[in-house]
């Protein structure tokens, strides 16, 4: 049965209805997370929330970006509410390993519908002083380390409401990845999409596998909607059975990015080889994530698995080597990414290091800086500067935040989350919708056990070295205003526990959704 407000909404503006079956996931998810007896969540607080996954804050502001299907609900939410009898839950990129849970049955689209007018924005702003004396306790636990910095932000107005060393810059580990997402939506833009192509070099049977820097191109079936080697190695076999060629040799070509692949951190299970050319970022194991064993020479690895797929299609091929495609070639087939608001909230969900630095070096190749960490760091500072956001003292070394040697504020991380949330930037939205899910998703599906305030409604990028530990998303407070948040804290003389320190910043965010402040 259609609810009163939704035939309303439906003969007023047609495309609400759109929006209003993106939403509805988003809230069946806050819901699902409060249980029998817990604290209810409040219509400002649920309405907010719905502003907080890419509303932007008002109906007019909501632009079709991002993956949707025939229907108008997000893809990745229709695989979430798919995937919840064997898993719970998934995150954007398909797979997660959230724990089981048992949802509850979504509300009615209503209270969404309501805050598509505005209402959102106009709840009290908590007040400065109150947040200080809620906040200042918390930042001072001892398991924190010695430094301890953080800045909230109203985002409907981007003012900020508390700051405790807001300007100081420290060590931001995966919080990183906010500014290289932030970067990468704004050139190449959410809708790139990155390409890897076949070619044959002319008057040879020469073929060459080209790498476009596609970091979740797959090898694996079923693909998943990602672009896939298999389907490449079909349209291959196609083209050159089509010139009577069922003998080739195969070369690869990395020469789209420069400088060093290997990371300053070295080999490490948290991050391959940066290459153009890659296949399930040169894992040795099954996973989508996380640390694993990873192929010394990812595109040779691809080739050789390319190779195999073209025999599987009845074209042989020499053992590849690696080579570079002429401008004479001719084009073969080709298979493209997601678009890139896709990508980014597949690398904030699961915080992956490798689809960072591929977006960073997509970053530089737009705005014709090299295509290497240098250029990269070069190429992010440039775009954050021309969206006017704080640079003062901050550093880029990397994308994915691994180098210590980047250097961020929390006033920077919190302006990147306001300027996201901004109804005039809705190319930016999916570093919200990126985010981690309290409770449910990525890198938080297994914190906020004990918080079932905060399950669900507290959405943050976490960020974790040896000493340094970060967080930094949005809230929806009592009251039912979106607020942004970063906490950077870190002590290289006397790493804290990594245990409790996260779990002191958790406490820290699920205190500003209790906090009205005033």
């Amino acid at each position: 049965m259609v609810v009163p407000e939704l035939r309303a909404w439906r003969a007023a503006r047609p495309h609400v209805v759109r929006v209003a079956r993106t939403v509805k996931p988003h809230v069946a998810r806050v819901t699902r997370a409060v249980r029998p007896r817990a604290v209810r969540l409040t219509t400002p607080q649920l309405t907010a929330v719905a502003a907080t996954v890419g509303l932007a804050l008002a109906a007019g502001a909501v632009t079709v970006a991002g993956p949707w299907d025939s229907t108008g609900q997000r893809t990745a939410e229709r695989d979430w509410a798919a995937s919840r009898a064997p898993e719970g839950g998934t995150d954007h990129a398909r797979k997660s390993g959230t724990p089981r849970t048992s949802p509850r049955p979504a509300p009615s689209a209503a209270s969404v519908l309501a805050g598509l007018g505005g209402s959102a924005s106009a709840v009290p702003v908590p007040a400065g002083k109150a947040l200080a004396n809620v906040l200042d306790p918390l930042l001072a636990n001892p398991v924190l380390g010695s430094v301890r910095t953080a800045v909230v932000v109203d985002v409907a107005t981007g003012t900020r409401l508390y700051g405790k060393g807001a300007d100081q810059v420290q060590t931001p580990a995966s919080t990183t990845k906010i500014a290289t997402a932030v970067a990468a939506l704004t050139a190449p833009g959410p809708d790139h999409r990155i390409r890897t192509r076949t070619v044959l070099e002319p008057d040879t049977k020469e073929v060459v596998l080209v790498g476009g820097g596609d970091p979740t191109l797959t090898a694996r079936k079923p693909a998943d909607g990602w672009a896939d080697l298999s389907t490449l190695a079909e349209e291959t076999a196609t083209a050159l059975k089509a010139r009577h060629m069922n003998h080739v040799t195969l070369s690869y070509d990395t020469s789209l990015y420069s400088g060093p692949g290997l990371h300053p951190i070295g080999v490490n299970e948290n991050i391959a080889k940066v290459t153009a050319l890659m296949a399930d970022e040169g894992r040795l194991d099954d996973t989508t994530g996380g640390p694993a064993g990873r192929a010394l020479d990812p595109a040779a690895d691809a080739a050789r698995k390319f190779a195999d797929l073209l025999h599987d299609h009845g074209i042989t091929t020499t053992a590849p080597g690696p080579s570079k495609a002429t401008n004479r070639s001719e084009a073969l087939a080709s298979v493209s990414s997601p678009p890139l608001s896709a990508l980014v909230e597949r690398m904030l969900t699961n915080s992956d290091n490798d689809i960072a630095e591929a977006l960073a070096r997509q970053v530089a190749l737009a705005t014709g800086e090299e295509p290497s960490f240098d250029g990269d760091a070069k190429a992010i500072r440039a775009q954050l500067k021309k969206l006017g956001l704080p640079l003062s003292g901050a550093q880029f070394a990397d994308g994915s935040g691994l180098n210590r040697a980047d250097k961020l504020s929390a006033d920077l991380l919190t302006a990147l989350l306001a300027k996201a949330g901004d109804p005039a930037h809705p190319e930016l939205r999916s570093v919200l919708t990126g985010l981690p899910v309290a409770g449910f998703t990525g890198t938080l599906s297994t914190r906020y056990a004990d918080a079932p305030t905060a399950t669900g409604v507290v959405r943050a990028k976490t960020g974790t070295l040896t000493g340094v530990n970060t967080l930094a998303g949005t809230v929806v407070d009592k009251d039912g205003r979106l607020l942004a948040f970063a906490f950077l804290t870190s002590d290289a003389a006397h790493p804290p526990n990594p245990l409790e320190a996260r779990a002191a910043l958790d406490h820290t965010a699920t205190a500003l959704v209790a906090c009205g402040c005033r």
